[in-house]
């Protein structure tokens, strides 16, 4: 994987504490922690509701020391912003490739030195949406890592890790657990993020 923000020296110093900052200025609280062991895994980012969850999810990620990567519609990706995007974890996707993206993320997980942590949005879009998307789920089954339940309530003002969750294979059964540990959590725009029990 590339370099990003996260592991520039100096800079990664001097952003956690910004973060740290301004989210305790602002009044949110950050809860959990990576367990000891796990440098590979797939992150669950919901609910995803608006452009402000990116900059808090930044800024979460520096308080909890995660290396993490994410992926965005390849258009944020254009001239002149591809490089800052890349730099911030980016990773450009093409939406109508999702079978060949699931594949690829998974494989660069399994290939990739050091500590990954593949931030995955499960609705895929910040518009009003019924259904997840899956692809979080099988990047993690072909990897062989965990998924770890990160959340973002912006009524409570609270962000952090959830436990972690291990595919078993039995896609139904497994998302109605997931989507039962984010059924509680309002994103900013909170009419636009919905965990029914069933995909269809």
């Amino acid at each position: 994987m590339h370099r990003t923000i996260f592991d520039t020296p100096i800079v990664n110093t001097t952003l956690r504490g910004i973060s740290l900052a301004f989210l305790k200025v602002t009044g949110w609280k950050i809860e959990g922690s990576l367990p000891a062991g796990v440098t590979k895994c797939v992150v669950i980012a919901a609910p995803h509701t608006s452009n402000w969850d990116l900059p808090y999810t930044l800024m979460v990620a520096y308080v909890l020391r995660l290396q993490i990567y994410w992926m965005g519609k390849s258009s944020i990706f254009s001239f002149p912003f591809g490089p800052l995007m890349r730099w911030l974890g980016g990773i450009a996707v093409n939406r109508s490739q999702a079978s060949n993206l699931v594949d690829s993320c998974a494989q660069e997980l399994v290939k990739a030195d050091g500590a990954v942590h593949l931030v995955v949005p499960p609705e895929g879009t910040r518009s009003k949406t019924r259904y997840w998307k899956t692809g979080f789920y099988y990047i993690a089954l072909q990897a062989q890592v965990p998924i770890v339940m990160a959340y973002m309530d912006y009524s409570r003002k609270l962000s952090g890790l959830g436990p972690l969750f291990y595919p078993t294979g039995d896609i139904e059964k497994d998302m109605v657990a997931i989507k039962a540990f984010y059924a509680p959590f309002k994103g900013k725009n909170a009419d636009q993020f919905e965990t029914p029990p069933e995909n269809p």
